[in-house]
């Protein structure tokens, strides 16, 4: 077992960085060569265009082409646009097909054509540039391995000798029929261990779980993460076999998912390289941003209705942040829960009412147990026991709401097919404010005699 040493690693990125520095090419190139795929790719990623433009053409091409596996597709674009068609089809030529069909698919359509009549296996490349892609057609991968339902154990193991595939290929072997539909799944080890002269139907599970090649990508990881698989089988409308998803396009397809619902969830709608120009940043966020101005208007618009109470009582100001935050705080929690289980699958619609009402009573206990810690700081703090009351119930009741509205909102985006962790913030940021307010002040406007 190869064992990572991280000083040796700094001491290589240091020596790189120099050998850039003063444009010794071939050093770098060697000490590149030295280091792991990802490494590579890093160090790659970092360096400037030029410096990019300098080192491809002393790289071989299958070590371009494994630097260009790992980087972003932002990455890869922007470094195959500044190449020329013929190193990219070297390139191209040594990747895998659904890297390949990736990399093409976010370059002019021009110049893909023109790599796809020169690389081999380019029909392959092409049959998976059909799908969009975040389908599970866009992130399969073709596959080598296909046994027949009438094949003896022996007549497999012959089989897979010939074609030799790539070892991340083969951890269950998709049985087909003679029409090419899938009508099994048998595991490597069960095709070892069978005695010789077994027919795979005999030792097949006959109920292969698959997806179809238009569904969401995400449900797919969804169902690798279920039933704990390795590979998922993509077939079309017929049931006929097209390919299948491996665990590291399930990888892949998990990190993208999660990186836009956390970007979604802070109102950036589009996920965002850490280089970013400013420019393309604006576009993103400040529609966003001024959403949110115009849902705080909302905010504002109560406070106005209670000015004279607050006018002959402004020790009321004193407690606004703690109404309003500590229920925005509990908000966000809840929706942050309930996002995520929509995105996991583990909530559904019809399970709506269920966890309305987990979160109800999560509200309810939480609600009461920060209301009297805030009545009692309120007591002891100004002094006024029914100030303490009506801080302690505004609390309790705008926790309520804001357990109710951290499952409601991200729900109905979901209905409405809206993306729940996109809009669900704003909204229920300006729900716990407004209702913080009207609880708040509509308290203190009937008791205002109490406390003048």
């Amino acid at each position: 077992m190869a064992v990572i040493d991280t000083i040796n690693i700094d001491e290589i990125l240091e020596k790189i960085r120099i050998g850039l520095s003063e444009g010794h090419w071939d050093e770098v190139t060697s000490l590149l060569e030295t280091l792991r795929r990802s490494d590579q790719a890093e160090i790659f990623s970092d360096m400037h265009p030029e410096q990019q433009k300098e080192i491809l053409p002393l790289l071989t091409p299958e070590n371009s082409a494994d630097i260009f596996e790992e980087l972003d597709d932002e990455d890869v674009f922007e470094i195959a646009n500044r190449m020329n068609t013929e190193q990219l089809v070297e390139i191209v030529d040594e990747m895998e097909p659904d890297e390949a069909a990736d990399l093409l698919g976010d370059i002019p359509p021009e110049q893909a054509e023109q790599v796809l009549l020169l690389i081999d296996g380019a029909d392959e490349v092409r049959s998976l540039l059909e799908h969009p892609d975040e389908t599970a057609g866009g992130v399969m991968t073709s596959m080598d391995v296909r046994i027949q339902e009438d094949m003896t154990v022996d007549e497999a193991i012959g089989h897979l000798r010939q074609l030799s595939p790539d070892s991340e290929t083969i951890y269950y072997l998709f049985v087909q029929d003679k029409e090419d539909h899938l009508v099994g799944v048998v595991s490597l080890r069960d095709l070892v261990v069978a005695k010789p002269g077994t027919l795979i139907r005999s030792i097949m599970d006959p109920d292969p779980i698959s997806i179809a090649v238009n569904a969401d990508q995400e449900e797919a990881a969804q169902l690798m993460v279920r039933y704990d698989l390795l590979a998922l089988p993509v077939v079309d409308q017929e049931n006929v076999l097209v390919g299948m998803i491996t665990y590291d396009d399930f990888l892949d397809v998990i990190e993208e998912e999660t990186t836009e619902d956390i970007y979604r969830l802070g109102g950036v709608p589009k996920e965002q390289p850490a280089d970013i120009r400013v420019t393309s940043a604006m576009q993103t966020r400040l529609p966003w941003l001024i959403l949110n101005l115009l849902t705080a208007l909302i905010s504002a618009t109560v406070l106005s209705l209670f000015e004279n109470t607050i006018a002959q009582v402004a020790v009321l100001a004193a407690f606004f942040p703690v109404v309003a935050g500590v229920s925005g705080s509990a908000g966000t929690q809840t929706l942050t829960v309930t996002v995520r289980g929509l995105a996991l699958g583990d909530i559904s619609p019809k399970e709506g009412i269920k966890a309305i009402g987990r979160e109800l009573l999560i509200g309810l206990v939480n609600g009461i147990s920060i209301g009297l810690i805030v009545a009692v700081i309120a007591l002891i703090w100004k002094g006024t026991p029914i100030l303490g009351l009506i801080v302690g119930i505004a609390t309790l009741l705008n926790m309520i709401c804001a357990a109710l509205a951290g499952v409601m909102m991200p729900m109905l985006m979901q209905r409405l097919n809206f993306d729940p962790a996109l809009a669900s913030p704003i909204l229920v940021t300006t729900t716990t404010d407004t209702l913080g307010y009207l609880f708040y002040l509509g308290l203190a406007t009937l008791l205002i005699t109490s406390l003048v």
